[in-house]
């Protein structure tokens, strides 16, 4: 960041008074410019033994497969992103939501939010982030063509949850090692 968002004077990166933790300040205005994770919503919507899942249109990782999800937008809560984002990506309804599973991505500043429910009927379709959207079932999942970690790990904890029938509220976080990009640690 160089400018500030409020009155476009330059900023510099210090730590204000009474905090611990760089921030941009604007020489100008003082403005503190905070940055924090973003949060991502999205749903595991089953029908049956099977999942949905959408084949992605857009990058990043275009062409691969992954739950309907997507950043939460402002003035929403979290099971209305992950209901927009699985309207948006796969034009389905989902019935009987719950919060299922909860991943921090610290490195990448995001946190993830997978919702469980149901399929309202099977009335869905590729959206326009989608290139086409499918139920899977566990044996059928193509899961070396998974478009993130966390959707397999959704997937493999929801497929041994589905076997007891129990589907507590999970929290996961995936963290990488320093200096060795792209590896994840867990």
């Amino acid at each position: 960041m160089k400018f500030c968002s409020h009155c476009g004077h330059a900023v510099r990166e210090t730590i204000p008074p009474g905090d611990t933790r760089l921030r941009y300040v604007c020489e100008h205005c003082q403005v503190t410019h905070y940055q924090n994770p973003r949060i991502v919503a999205g749903c595991l919507v089953a029908h049956g033994r099977q999942v949905l899942l959408c084949r992605r249109a857009i990058e990043p990782r275009h062409g691969f497969w992954t739950l309907p999800a997507g950043f939460m937008e402002n003035g929403e809560t979290t099971e209305q992103a992950a209901l927009r984002e699985t309207w948006e990506e796969a034009r389905a309804r989902v019935e009987q939501q719950r919060l299922y599973m909860l991943f921090n991505l610290p490195h990448i500043n995001q946190v993830y939010m997978f919702f469980r429910g149901q399929l309202a009927d099977l009335d869905f379709a590729a959206g326009e982030e989608s290139l086409e959207v499918r139920l899977f079932s566990e044996a059928e999942i193509p899961w070396e063509q998974l478009a993130f970690p966390t959707i397999g790990k959704t997937l493999k904890q929801y497929f041994l949850d589905y076997s007891t029938q129990h589907f507590p509220v999970r929290m996961r976080d995936i963290t990488w090692p320093a200096g060795v990009p792209g590896t994840p640690l867990r």
